[in-house]
């Protein structure tokens, strides 16, 4: 292979990973429907959901991010009534990312009072979007 073709070559493949670094960063924090997804506050180790809505975090141990996701859904817990935080840390029941389809940590779902996830975040969800959420519960 000569010296031209192989730096084209590597020339092509870096911006094929910097597009899809780009386009994942994009998609980072922005509300997904949920699904037919319903969260089962004993995989939490709780006994019961928020009166009006419970955001659920998973997370993991070595999760950069979660610890500032963690402080965000605390402020929102402590500004509204009937609303709960829950956190799934799926070092320890990695059972749980194949049955709620989490691929990254942190998500987070707006899970209302039944039990059915109405939205679903990857990554650090923006407060505009967790707030327009959390009105459609």
């Amino acid at each position: 292979m000569s010296p031209a073709i192989a730096l084209a070559v590597v020339v092509a493949l870096l911006v094929i990973a910097a597009a899809i670094g780009i386009v994942l960063r994009l998609l980072d924090g922005r509300r997904r429907a949920g699904g037919h997804l319903r969260f089962d506050p004993a995989d939490a180790d709780s006994d019961r959901l928020g009166s009006r809505a419970t955001l659920v975090q998973f997370s993991t141990q070595m999760c950069a991010r979660c610890p500032q996701v963690r402080r965000m859904l605390s402020t929102f817990v402590a500004d509204a009534d009937g609303l709960d935080h829950l956190e799934v840390d799926l070092t320890h029941r990695p059972d749980l990312s194949t049955r709620y389809r989490v691929v990254q940590t942190p998500t987070t779902f707006v899970v209302d009072g039944s039990g059915a996830v109405r939205a679903r975040f990857h990554g650090v969800p923006h407060r505009h979007a967790l707030t327009e959420a959390l009105a459609a519960v």
